[in-house]
């Protein structure tokens, strides 16, 4: 096999490939250029999961040049390709139809949620029911409750510094910020536009201080713990401060969380409810904790928007790339228009989510099990072939050994002429 590693090059349809990139020019009277293909990922995956870095893995021509590929005879890879080809094909065609099954679950879920939020879920219930409160009522319920939780905190804040509460202090609340209502619809009746600030009693970025991977110190989420509607207590660091820092951190039940920042705009600003809290958890600076005034009930509801229609376009339009990273603001957050119904439709529309999204997920488990099984089937089709037990061998085949003898032979000749060119060179110097 000629290794042809190169930073750059012109081809006949004019393609450049940068230096970040090996081209590897088999020559094909000794190796078929499908088979390896089909060879080196298996090599490659393994090295670059042992190779250390600091920053970026890198693999260099010289390590990919030096990989041992299993030689079968010239005639016996013609045969193997042929056989691989009819394999995977039909098992990349069964692929297919399951990532189309999969797709068409996911676009049915965002259509679930989407009709929950704009109220089309639930517009039988609104026909038969007249709830006792309306959405508008609601938020002002909200917002009244939300001022005296700050209030108590004022006054609590005074007792513990021995102090009489100044005149007016009451006006210096910090009136919550109003919905963007630029471009919002009308809203099913009894419903109502509020903003993320007014539904919560704070929004806050969390620590910003570098956390570690060797467990020292109080558990801290990792970005990627917050998927849309998914809070994961796996996904952590560790972070070493004094416990009088993290007190103003913790995450509770209750608590939505969004990403602050990622690469991924698709996985940017997606809000994730703290169901339940396993053990204490802080949360990092990259994810904006929101603390729903009336707690869990509220935060499903804010969950369930912050995904999805107006509420997750208000989101995605905001989006700002700054010195590299991809990002959205507190603020344009707090402006998150939500649409509020009353809380007896939310609990009717977040039931028969629930219920639906079940059996969604129960659909989509053997989905992904026989993708798993096909990622495995295809591992063990390669395998098979690289074992020479995928197909019949031939003894009229000219055997590998004299083949690999060949590829030498020709690599030893190919040296020996560039040795002149090189001695004339020095000579001419």
């Amino acid at each position: 096999m000629d290794g042809d590693f190169n930073s750059g090059f012109w081809s006949s349809s004019a393609a450049l490939l940068n230096q970040r990139v090996c081209k590897i020019s088999p020559a094909e009277s000794f190796y078929d250029k499908q088979l390896i293909a089909l060879a080196l990922p298996g090599y490659l995956a393994a090295i670059n999961a042992n190779t250390p870095s600091v920053t970026v893995k890198h693999l260099s021509s010289k390590t990919i040049g030096e990989i041992g590929l299993p030689l079968p005879p010239r005639a016996e890879q013609t045969r193997i390709v042929a056989k691989l080809e009819e394999l995977l094909s039909d098992l990349d065609a069964g692929v297919a139809e399951l990532k189309a099954a999969q797709k068409k679950l996911g676009q049915y879920r965002q259509s679930l949620l989407k009709a929950a939020v704009e109220g089309a879920l639930t517009a039988e219930w609104r026909a038969k029911n007249t709830p006792s409160e309306t959405g508008a009522q609601l938020l002002q319920r909200i917002l009244q409750e939300r001022r005296a939780r700050w209030e108590a905190k004022q006054l609590a804040k005074f007792a513990e510094q021995g102090k009489t509460p100044p005149k007016d202090w009451q006006k210096k609340y910090p009136e919550p910020v109003q919905p963007d209502a630029t471009g919002l619809p009308e809203l099913p009746q009894g419903w109502v536009w509020a903003s993320v600030d007014q539904l919560s009693e704070s929004v806050r970025n969390g620590l910003s201080k570098t956390p570690n991977t060797d467990q020292r110190g109080f558990p801290i989420f990792k970005i990627n713990a917050v998927r849309p509607m998914a809070v994961n207590f796996k996904a952590i660091k560790h972070i070493e401060i004094d416990e009088s820092e993290a007190a103003d951190y913790w995450v509770e039940v209750g608590d939505v969380l969004a990403t602050r920042y990622n690469g991924s705009v698709d996985l940017l600003g997606v809000f994730g409810m703290v169901r339940n809290v396993p053990e204490r958890m802080l949360h990092p600076d990259k994810l904006i904790r929101m603390k729903p005034v009336t707690g869990a009930e509220l935060g499903a509801w804010m969950e369930v928007c912050g995904n999805v229609g107006l509420s997750r376009k208000h989101l995605v339009a905001r989006v700002k790339t700054t010195a590299g990273q991809t990002g959205i603001s507190g603020e344009d957050l707090k402006r998150t228009p939500i649409p509020l119904p009353p809380v007896s439709e939310q609990q009717a529309a977040l039931d028969v989510l629930e219920e639906r999204l079940q059996a969604i997920k129960e659909l989509g488990q053997p989905v992904e099990l026989g993708l798993q099984q096909s990622t495995a089937q295809r591992q063990n089709i390669l395998r098979a072939a690289f074992a020479g037990q995928l197909v019949p061998q031939d003894p009229h085949d000219e055997p590998a050994s004299v083949l690999l003898e060949r590829i030498r032979a020709e690599r030893a000749a190919q040296g020996a002429a560039k040795k002149p060119r090189g001695r004339k060179a020095k000579e001419a110097a």
